[in-house]
């Protein structure tokens, strides 16, 4: 059902810390622009857990109105059952093509509960459902023995893999083999998870580099393997930055360098400052110099 590099999108903000709509709105189109194939928005890198209710929804319809046709999934990530179902309903009333699903966190629901959580969210919000799998951040595993139950539920159409065991692709594909859309959602082992055979890849640094994100997994589906190998050995410096505690600060530092936004973040995160912004700034500078023509590959990966 759901294909290709879908961003998951950063929240913008002003500096009187309301919703940024109008640097939204240029960001996004920067990533339908260069060919991606949806929009996930309010989730981890787009500081679900600091905004309200309204403000979600606000950004969704930004979204929407940016995305055109493509697909805008709208992430559900409550601490309580109860508020995860009031979110997906309104979502859904509000346009949301369908969902990203986590679980309950903080709190590290034992596997009947995790079940319970997310088909009762699925149920409410009656939309295709993609079960983000990130044990690493939030400690709790949706496993294979998992997912035969969560397989009996239509809507459940999708998984975002973020285990970071790359033998978790195949194990899934070999068990399930068509059943779920695989997602790969860690972005320095994306390639790797794409070989194999994910179908997709939710993606943190393409929002601020979305032709280069766009054009290996192009090449990856054409089979033209060297030449995505030789963008994604210039992008893996900043690939890792996604993967850190400060991923939030670290991708919209990069989006400041790369495409003239900003870093503002809602508290209780602050901009990086000192070493580590220096540090970062100095791996997006690096990797601009040197940038790869993907231009001149042959694939379609827009303007922007």
């Amino acid at each position: 059902m759901w294909r290709g590099v879908f961003p998951a999108v950063t929240t913008k903000f002003t500096s009187e810390d309301a919703l940024d709509t109008k640097e939204m709105e240029r960001c996004f189109a920067l990533q339908m622009e260069a060919g991606v194939d949806g929009l996930i928005v309010c989730g981890s890198l787009g500081e679900a857990m600091t905004l309200e209710p309204e403000e979600k929804l606000e950004i969704l319809a930004v979204a929407k109105s940016v995305a055109g046709r493509a697909p805008v999934l709208m992430t559900i990530c409550e601490s309580s059952t109860r508020r995860a179902r009031e979110a997906a309903r309104a979502a859904a009333a509000a346009g949301a093509d369908g969902f990203m699903v986590l679980p309950g966190v903080p709190y590290r629901s034992a596997p009947a509960e995790t079940l319970n959580h997310t088909l009762s969210v699925t149920r409410a919000g009656g939309k295709p459902v993609m079960v983000y799998n990130n044990p690493v951040a939030y400690g709790v595993d949706v496993t294979a023995e998992m997912f035969e139950e969560l397989a009996r539920e239509e809507l459940i159409v999708a998984m975002k893999e973020s285990t970071d065991d790359i033998r978790r692709v195949t194990e899934v594909l070999t068990r399930f083999g068509d059943r779920f859309d695989v997602f790969t959602g860690v972005d320095n082992i994306a390639m790797e998870s794409l070989v194999m055979g994910a179908h997709g890849w939710v993606a943190g640094l393409v929002v601020a580099f979305p032709r280069e994100t766009v054009a290996i997994y192009k090449l990856v589906q054409a089979g033209r393997l060297e030449e995505a190998r030789a963008i994604y050995r210039w992008f893996r410096p900043l690939l890792d930055l996604d993967v850190s505690t400060n991923l939030v600060q670290n991708i919209k530092l990069a989006e400041a360098v790369a495409i003239g936004s900003n870093d503002r973040v809602r508290e209780p995160r602050l901009p990086l400052s000192g070493a580590l912004r220096g540090h970062v700034t100095s791996v997006v500078e690096a990797a601009l110099a040197v940038r790869p023509d993907v231009a001149s590959l042959g694939i379609d990966v827009g303007s922007c």
